[in-house]
């Protein structure tokens, strides 16, 4: 359901959704229940809890009301039923993949995605006997058409890739994926529901590093999984026997005991087992970034066309991908999913290469040098040398990282002196180029 479908709107919902009260006493903000374990009052509760026949909480690596919070509120915003915090974007992501596959089953995937989790399903998934192929072209349903196999269990992609801001048709690559009773996996996480949320264009699973945008103060980690309750996965026994299929000691398969919240149950038991959960205090930090997301990624997506309009016009820039940018390709998609802004991470290309980004990035004052996003500070890294080091010169031209290649993470700071900043590192990459040219350095 949409905001314009009689919900409260975004900015309300950042503020007040999932909110409970706590006790007598009454607390404005969610406490930190920063506790191992729960105690129960009898005998018969603590049955009851882990039989699943009481709701209250027993272990925080299950469950935490702190972290329940996080979860409540982030599932509203993005239009899911419900949500699975975890410990960082990366558990995740690869908590829902092993949710989903075992030994011997296909996962077909955007080429256009974060570094590490193409790492993870290429290394981590491949040692657990999981395929795993990339999709060239992530925008033609066509190339994901060709690489679909009868053992494809899941299709992944990322709303806004990183680094290249290259823009996903959420809509056209769902409908692929349903036509062969497939679930579509979008990470949302440069994105974030305030600018597009996935799971009313037709994908099934939502996931993001709240480490990032969510949080928004570059403090802690935290990912979460959300779900939108509507894929049916009894369809096809065959392929997701762990839900619709394997009984538990009830007799019911999780599809029967848990209905629409089939998978997030499943994902919270797979969480369970493999432990990435979240600290109470970092949910609580997260919530508290929530609160000023609209605010944030609405200013920071207008600094950061701001600075790509004018990036694109400097004579030391040989290219700037920012689909906000009426030169990019993605810029009609841009329009489409993405009206309230673009995002503000994007990727700019300067003259003169290695060199060239290494006289580029060192000379800056503001930005900060270091592996992160969505920090209300300006950031700025070299892919290349950094998340994109493990690959050859051929993978890197091929996904388009050339070695001028940098990545901005674009803040809260005041538009102008970001300008200013980025135009005396680029004037020191000119003068560096012509010392060069006279033969003096």
């Amino acid at each position: 359901m949409t905001e314009s479908a009689g919900r409260l709107g975004f900015s309300t919902r950042q503020l007040h959704a999932g909110a409970e009260a706590h006790g007598p006493h009454r607390p404005r903000a969610t406490p930190i229940y920063l506790t191992a374990g729960f105690e129960f009052d009898d005998f018969d509760q603590g049955h009851a809890r882990f039989a699943g026949t009481d709701d209250g909480f027993s272990y925080t690596r299950v469950g935490n009301p702190t972290n329940a919070a996080a979860e409540r509120r982030i599932a509203d915003l993005e239009s899911g039923i419900g949500a699975v915090l975890v410990g960082s974007g990366q558990a995740a992501v690869a908590t829902t993949l092993l949710s989903l596959v075992r030994a011997g089953d296909h996962v077909l995937s955007s080429s256009s995605i974060y570094e590490g989790t193409r790492e993870l399903l290429r290394d981590d998934l491949a040692r657990l006997g999981v395929d795993v192929d990339f999709v060239e072209e992530p925008n033609s349903p066509d190339a994901w058409e060709a690489g679909i196999r009868p053992r494809t269990r899941l299709l992944f992609a990322e709303s806004i890739p990183n680094p290249k801001n290259d823009v996903l048709d959420i809509a056209a690559i769902a409908a692929l994926a349903h036509a062969h009773g497939l679930p579509l996996v979008v990470d949302n996480t440069l994105a974030t529901p305030y600018l597009v949320r996935p799971l009313e264009h037709g994908a099934d699973v939502v996931v993001h590093s709240a480490s990032k945008f969510l949080a928004g103060h570059g403090t802690v980690l935290g990912g979460v999984i959300v779900d939108n309750g509507r894929f049916d996965w009894a369809e096809r026994t065959d392929a997701y026997p762990q839900l619709s299929q394997e009984r538990g000691p009830d007799g019911l398969t999780v599809v029967e005991r848990s209905g629409r919240s089939a998978f997030l149950d499943f994902a919270r038991r797979t969480a369970m087992r493999y432990g990435p959960a979240p600290s109470p205090l970092n949910a609580f930090l997260i919530l508290q970034g929530i609160e000023t997301l609209s605010l944030r990624v609405q200013r920071q997506s207008e600094t950061a066309l701001k600075l790509a309009r004018w990036l694109e016009q400097h004579s030391a820039v040989e290219s700037v991908d920012y689909s906000g940018l009426e030169s990019s390709l993605h810029h009609d998609l841009a329009r489409r999913y993405l009206p309230r802004g673009q995002g503000s991470v994007f990727a700019v290309t300067v003259r003169g290469g290695r060199t060239a980004a290494r006289t580029f990035t060192d000379a800056l004052r503001i930005f900060t040098r270091m592996t992160h996003l969505g920090d209300v500070r300006s950031l700025v890294l070299h892919p290349a040398t950094t998340t994109h080091v493990l690959r050859d010169s051929q993978q890197l031209a091929a996904s388009g990282i050339g070695e001028g290649l940098l990545r901005l993470s674009i803040g809260l700071e005041d538009p102008d002196d970001l300008i200013a900043d980025l135009d005396q590192a680029l004037a020191s990459v000119t003068a560096a180029s012509l010392l060069r040219e006279a033969g003096i350095v």
